[in-house]
Order: C-alpha cells, then sequence, then structure tokens
C-alpha cells in the first residue's frame, strides 16, 4: 500500500495540487489525505479510489505474476520488446490509446 500512497502524493504533485485541493475535489478532508500520505492512516479504499480518480488514475489488480511483465511495460512506454525507438518509430499501444481522435464528416446521401 505505501508504494500506491507514495505514487498518488507523486501524481497529486505532478499536477500541481495541494493536499487540500485534492480532498475538496476528492471529496475528502485535508486531514485524511495528510494523514494518508504521512503513513499514519490506513485509509479505507474508497478514500484511495477516490483521491486516485481525482488525479485521472484507476486502481487495477494485478496477478503477481504478470506484474514485472506490466511494470516493464508501462515504463517502455507500451513498447513492445524490440520494437525500434526514435521519431520515425510506430507509435507505442500507449500512444495510440492516448491519441486524440479526428471527427468523422458524415457521409453525402
Amino acid at each position: 500500500m505505501i508504494f500506491l500512497i507514495e505514487e498518488l502524493e507523486a501524481a497529486r504533485k505532478a499536477a500541481d495540487m495541494n493536499q487540500q485541493q485534492l480532498a475538496t475535489r476528492a471529496g475528502l478532508s485535508r486531514m485524511t489525505v495528510q494523514r494518508t500520505e504521512a503513513g499514519q492512516i490506513d485509509p479505507r479504499l474508497s478514500s484511495v479510489v477516490a483521491m486516485a480518480k481525482t488525479l485521472g488514475m484507476d486502481l487495477m489488480l494485478v496477478p503477481t505474476a504478470l506484474r514485472p511483465e506490466l511494470e516493464s511495460f508501462v515504463r517502455s512506454g507500451g513498447r513492445f520488446l524490440g520494437q525500434p525507438a526514435g521519431s520515425g518509430a510506430p507509435l507505442s499501444i500507449a500512444q495510440t490509446l492516448l491519441k486524440p481522435t479526428k471527427p468523422t464528416k458524415p457521409r453525402a446521401a
């Protein structure tokens, strides 16, 4: 759980959000956010989920056996092993999923 809380704190800071702002947006008290980040309480799952969603994140259960491969995949930016790097490389899976879609034009009848 500590790793998860550290990730949430890092995401909050990356979003340039203070503890009060996160608490307000997540529907929590500032003390809950502060004490959670300080490791002073073992937060409810609902509090962790609310903080994560507010920061644009989702919690996902991953089988322990798959965790090393998943972490490696995420660190690589969603690229398969052996996929070329550089500006001429094809988009990674993560880049493809995050790519904005173009609106389609209606077909003439």
